[in-house]
């Protein structure tokens, strides 16, 4: 029997605002209709519990799915029915996110790009397109270096590849060391505050990178406060970000790219997405208008659209 899962559906109706209809998805989300606990699994690699979705079937190359930092494989529920009719994915929690557990070894992008590794290897899967978004593309990409035989297309989604280079990045980095607890525990005590109030719930996903996050439907947002709440991984993985350097090598990338951006991206600027294209070998960039950090939730039509395209 499948462990039970971490997702939890909030609500059996489903309205959104007319505004700006390409942003979230219109009418009822296939995500709510899903079995998730029959399909979520949990493996030990290297050493760790590693949570995961295991779905879907097709001729394509298979699709394993990062989050990002303070994320989950939530991060990936617009996306996940709609390839998974043509696909085999695999959407993991890291380790120390989600339901996973923290690891057995610390935390840092070379152990997580290896605990993927391992994991795909483990589920019998030789070559995979590997899409990640923020820090879960920072792994996709130091997996496509370090592990290039595994890696058969590259996406990535507002990729946290260049953070470190931000002049903010290494006082963003002490603020959270002196403030871990006491924001972690806020933040736990005021979900249930959160989810009740809809301008709360916008301006918590607003402070986590979405640009319209009123305009998602409700479901979605209180799905994403459920689960993403912050976890002890979040301070050591936020350092491993701040301290790993992978400019130089991204030469190195063998494999057809795409960049997925946003123009109204706060976290990690749109900017990123032109260094990115010009740094990485046979890669092309896509950019989002009117969109945060997480153009997969936030138009996912296109997104999956546009992936779809890049998959062809």
């Amino acid at each position: 029997m499948a462990p039970k899962s971490p997702f939890v559906v909030v609500a059996r109706t489903l309205t959104r605002p007319q505004a700006d209809p390409a942003y979230g998805t219109p009418g009822r989300s296939p995500w709510l209709d899903m079995d998730w606990p029959s399909v979520t699994r949990t493996a030990t690699v290297r050493g760790s519990a590693v949570t995961y979705v295991d779905l879907g079937d097709g001729p394509g190359d298979p699709i394993v799915w990062i989050h990002g930092l303070g994320a989950c494989w939530q991060t990936w529920l617009e996306n996940l029915p709609h390839f998974a009719a043509s696909h085999r994915c695999i959407a993991l929690d890291l380790p120390g996110f989600g339901a996973s557990p923290m690891p057995a070894e610390p935390i840092s992008i070379e152990r997580y790009a290896a605990i993927v590794d391992e994991l795909l290897r483990d589920l019998g899967i030789e070559r995979a397109v590997v899409v990640g978004n923020s820090m879960g593309g920072f792994i996709a990409t130091e997996l496509a270096i370090r592990f290039p035989t595994v890696v058969s297309r590259l996406v990535l989604v507002s990729a946290a590849v260049l953070w470190q280079e931000y002049r903010r990045a290494r006082p963003l980095v002490a603020l959270a060391q002196a403030s871990d607890a006491v924001v972690g525990r806020a933040l736990v005590d005021s979900t249930p505050i959160l989810i009740s109030r809809p301008r709360l719930r916008a301006a918590a996903l607003a402070f986590g990178g979405f640009h319209l996050p009123h305009l998602l439907s409700r479901e979605l947002q209180s799905e994403l406060l459920l689960t993403a709440k912050r976890t002890a991984g979040f301070l050591p993985a936020l350092q491993a970000l701040a301290s790993f350097p992978l400019r130089d090598e991204l030469p190195e990338i063998a494999c057809p790219t795409l960049v997925v951006w946003g123009t109204h991206d706060t976290l990690v600027g749109a900017e990123h997405a032109d260094e990115l294209e010009r740094l990485i070998p046979n890669s092309r960039k896509v950019v989002f208008e009117r969109t945060g950090h997480v153009p997969m939730l936030e138009r996912p039509e296109r997104f999956n659209a546009e992936l779809d395209a890049f998959l062809r």
